[in-house]
């Protein structure tokens, strides 16, 4: 059974093929108590995870060996269940072509890794607030 406060809690869909830092990310975020994260570690992956968990947002890494980030966006705003999913991309890599891109797809932000856990909760409330 639920408790009350976990009704409040909002679902984050990290997906990044570092396992250790979705671990890292999902751990410090839960420890926030504002959230509940699941994990899906290849853009394959993506869209069942979404369907599935039916997250409020997602952290979405650009460079993933068996799907870009790029391409597996694309596939989330094809899909009737995920299309309206809100998407920040996460990616070590600041390369403008990438955010360009990425904003053409409606990406609601861009992050540049590392980031603190602060500064990702405050721009992953940003986005929550816009959309809800």
């Amino acid at each position: 059974m639920r408790q009350k406060n976990d009704m409040a809690k909002k679902k984050i869909l990290i997906i990044d093929d570092e396992e250790n830092l979705c671990k890292f990310v999902k751990i410090n975020l839960e420890l926030t108590g504002a959230f509940e994260v699941s994990m899906a570690t290849n853009g394959i992956e993506d869209i069942g995870v979404a369907q599935k968990t039916k997250p409020d947002l997602i952290l979405l890494d650009i460079l993933m060996p068996v799907m870009d980030g790029i391409e597996a966006l694309k596939r989330l705003r094809k899909d009737k269940d995920t299309f309206r999913i809100p998407v920040l991309m996460l990616s070590a890599i600041g390369y403008e072509p990438f955010k360009i891109r990425a904003a053409e797809l409606y990406a609601e932000g861009y992050i540049t890794k590392p980031i603190e856990t602060s500064e990702l909760k405050a721009k992953i409330e940003e986005v929550l607030k816009k959309e809800g």
